[in-house]
């Protein structure tokens, strides 16, 4: 920590206080994010070491936060990523109206361009949700927070656990241009009642694996016709629901992904993006 001068505190996460600082010699600014370790004998938290090996596990990528360093002190270690002036959660709140357009372009660009670049590297995130999707001050947005990102084979039969909260690409550009999260709910089961409310209630002959899932038949619901999307977001435009849309699918195989958008020029999702 001695090349470091403490310039701050930006917060406080599952595993760590993160503080921004000043490189001695070269003047960079950084962001530290200090892990303390409770007991030595535990060794280092699992999702540190998640988040280090799939950082490493990439090159360097302009929609991917960059880890800097990695080095011990005192009971625990430091990770040093570059610095970034804020997160899309902040923009999102301090906005006096859901974002313009173009800013809804700009930002869901580069979030796809990250997520593309991830998974190219065989890295799922798992945990993508504006707070985690950092800002610069030239307004550049970069994935963090791998914590709970795993390196993943698509060729594996390897189960994953399904016990992540994460709000994924499409529910990003809804609360883009809503202004607020499609789904705020505080539990799994008022989540699933704003799903279902929205999107409609799933059944085999739309989503064929529903029978699959783990906890599928431990509580039902009531049946429910999906809301369109145009009276959901009145104010979005045709181009922007057309890709939302494919977006908010339940089957995960039929969702578009974000290696294939810049291959579908002529469609409408793509005159949205301008790709």
């Amino acid at each position: 920590m001695d090349q470091y001068c403490i310039l701050g505190r930006i917060g406080e996460g599952a595993h760590g206080i993160v503080f921004k600082a000043k490189h001695v010699e070269t003047g960079e600014i950084v962001a530290l994010k200090k892990v303390a370790l409770r007991r030595l004998e535990d060794g280092i938290p699992n999702q540190a070491l998640r988040e280090i090996k799939a950082l490493q596990e990439m090159e360097d990528n302009q929609y991917v936060v960059q880890l800097k360093a990695v080095f011990p002190h005192g009971a625990g270690f430091v990770l040093a990523f570059e610095f970034m002036l804020s997160d899309l959660a902040e923009v999102v709140r301090h906005a006096q109206r859901p974002l313009a357009q173009a800013q809804v372009k700009s930002y869901l660009q580069m979030l796809l361009k990250g997520v593309a670049f991830c998974h190219a590297n065989n890295i799922v995130h798992r945990d993508l949700k504006p707070a985690n999707l950092l800002i610069s001050a030239s307004g550049q947005l970069k994935i963090a927070d791998f914590g709970l990102a795993r390196v993943f084979s698509p060729d594996s039969s390897r189960l994953y656990t399904h016990q992540v909260a994460t709000r994924a690409v499409g529910c990003i550009m809804g609360e883009l241009l809503n202004g607020s999260p499609l789904f705020p709910g505080e539990n799994d089961i008022e989540q699933l009642c704003y799903v279902l409310r929205i999107l409609g209630t799933p059944n085999p002959q739309v989503w064929p694996e529903l029978t699959e899932l783990p906890d599928y038949n431990k509580i039902s619901f009531k049946e429910q016709a999906p809301v369109p999307l145009e009276e959901v977001l009145p104010d979005a435009s045709p181009q922007a629901l057309d890709l939302l849309g494919q977006f908010l699918l339940y089957p995960p195989r039929q969702r578009i992904a974000a290696s294939k958008l810049p291959c579908l020029p002529i469609h409408l999702s793509c005159r949205f993006l301008n790709v």
